[in-house]
């Protein structure tokens, strides 16, 4: 999972108002972070791996000139263990054009052989974001005349639509194309966020809408799944739809999980989503767990925590806050390897033994994703004196791959394959394990009365693009495990192997 940010401004420099963006999105990424700006036909970069606050000094900020620019926060994903890796892209023609990108192509070893055997293009990075900026602009350069004066909005729709004819996955991209503007696009099922919003004399994409607020542009309205929205450098605003769509399918993990709660993504206020995930959990306790006797509610933060406060207030039970986060620790979800996420649960939550001792505890967290976490937790409260040790999880058994985007991709890795919830129970060592609905966690995000379907392959194991097989599933996991147990987004495909098959 990635952050992306786009912005053009008719009246001043950009690089201070991304900077601030990025830095609100870094809850999506914390490996590494990007910006490049763009100043009479010049383009200017800086990234690195690190956060946003590291990767950039005042040194820095002064060099990225420009009213328009774009910029990029990345976790740890395919290929990703290298400076080469960070985002934004950029390749020199035609005219110059810089991408960021969130998401994941499924089909991405084919782009591959594609680029080198017939769109004669290098590639120099297993980033599937280098093969979608590459087959962009191989796209728009088929569009372009010779001795033409200029770039013309419409060729660059006909180039988008180009990319969703060979590109396959979930995707939300901001191109920046010099001298002309910034062109953000999404996949034709809606599957990755990406809003957009205006302010002053400024025009912005982000993938939350918090980045929005926070910088004083109104959210206008999502890009709407299989669209494209072109703003030019004088401010210009045109948009397409590019791909028929007939299925809006956002990710139902942007809604547990990944999202600030102060977003909004698809018209669906986030915060909303969380409480009503709660509520239909407290529900399902009272439904059909009323005998156990929980003396306290207390939440994993600090996802959880809404849910949490909505779930105790319906079973009757009182919240208490008794885990308490490091900030300056990252997310152990997104960390790259096992050993580090197990090394980071003590270094990032504290228990405070009075919430625990002598009580019979409910704790709720969003998911359950490969269970190691939540096992530590769980000995963390046995250890500060708990009786009873009941968990919840807001989201339904994380039991398929996702390869959307979403670092999960090896079913082997998920506690939940193949288990049911009484050898998962056994498995984090709690007393009793109780998991969201499904059907209820549709319902909890279905809050603007358009979007009827979710993405949520990791539940019930459906792909939406229909383009997903076992035995991709099988060589996408094979490929993990040649990486050490870190994520791999399609395999590394060398020139003597591309050479065989031209």
């Amino acid at each position: 999972m990635c952050g992306i940010i786009g912005i053009v401004d008719t009246k001043g420099m950009v690089n201070e108002s991304l900077y601030e963006g990025l830095t609100v999105l870094q809850h999506r990424g914390q490996d590494s972070a990007g910006l490049m700006t763009s100043e009479g036909g010049k383009v200017y970069l800086r990234k690195d791996n690190g956060l946003v606050r590291d990767v950039f000094q005042a040194r820095h900020m002064v060099q990225l000139k420009g009213g328009m620019g774009i910029g990029h926060v990345r976790y740890p994903t395919a290929g990703s263990d290298s400076r080469a890796e960070a985002q934004p892209f950029f390749v020199n023609a035609p005219f110059g054009i810089a991408l960021s990108h969130n998401g994941n192509l499924t089909n991405v070893d084919g782009l591959r052989r594609e680029m080198f055997s017939e769109d004669f293009r290098q590639l120099n990075t297993m980033s599937d974001s280098e093969v979608l900026l590459n087959v962009f602009a191989h796209e728009l350069n088929n569009q372009l005349h010779r001795g033409q004066p200029r770039l013309e909005a419409a060729q660059v729709f006909e180039a988008v639509r180009g990319v969703y004819r060979r590109c396959r996955g979930g995707y939300a991209v901001v191109a920046m194309i010099v001298n002309f503007g910034l062109v953000a696009f999404r996949d034709p099922f809606g599957i990755r966020p990406l809003v957009y919003g205006r302010g002053g004399g400024g025009h912005m994409f982000a993938s939350e809408s918090i980045a929005m607020d926070v910088l004083g542009y109104s959210l206008e309205r999502q890009v709407n799944p299989g669209e494209a929205v072109v703003v030019q450098t004088g401010g210009t605003v045109r948009t397409e739809s590019c791909a028929a769509s007939g299925r809006h399918a956002p990710c139902l993990f942007e809604f547990v999980y990944f999202s600030r709660p102060d977003s909004i993504l698809d018209s669906i206020p986030v915060y909303r989503t969380r409480m009503r995930m709660g509520e239909k959990l407290g529900e399902k306790i009272k439904r059909e767990w009323a005998g156990r006797e929980i003396d306290v509610v207390i939440p994993v933060p600090d996802t959880s925590r809404i849910a949490a406060v909505e779930l105790a207030q319906v079973i009757g039970v009182k919240y208490r806050e008794g885990l308490i986060k490091n900030r300056y620790i990252g997310r152990t979800f997104i960390m790259p390897g096992q050993a580090e996420r197990s090394l980071s649960v003590r270094r990032k939550l504290n228990a405070i033994e009075s919430e625990f001792r002598g009580r019979n505890v409910l704790l709720v967290d969003d998911s359950v994703v490969r269970g190691t976490t939540s096992r530590q937790i769980i000995q963390m409260a046995r250890d500060n004196g708990a009786k009873k040790v009941f968990f919840a999880s807001a989201a339904p058994p994380v039991r398929h791959p996702n390869v959307y985007g979403i670092d999960m991709p090896a079913a082997a890795e998920l506690v939940a394959h193949g288990r049911d919830a009484a050898q998962v129970c056994e498995f984090i060592g709690a007393d009793h394990l109780v998991y969201q609905e499904l059907a209820d966690l549709e319902k909890s995000c279905a809050l603007n009365g358009k979007i009827h379907e979710f993405e949520g392959s990791c539940f019930h194991g459906k792909y939406v693009t229909d383009d997903v097989s076992a035995g991709y599933l099988e060589k996408v996991e094979r490929l993990r495990g040649e990486a050490g147990g870190r994520p791999a987004r399609g395999s590394v495909l060398d020139l003597a192997e591309l050479s065989d098959q031209v």
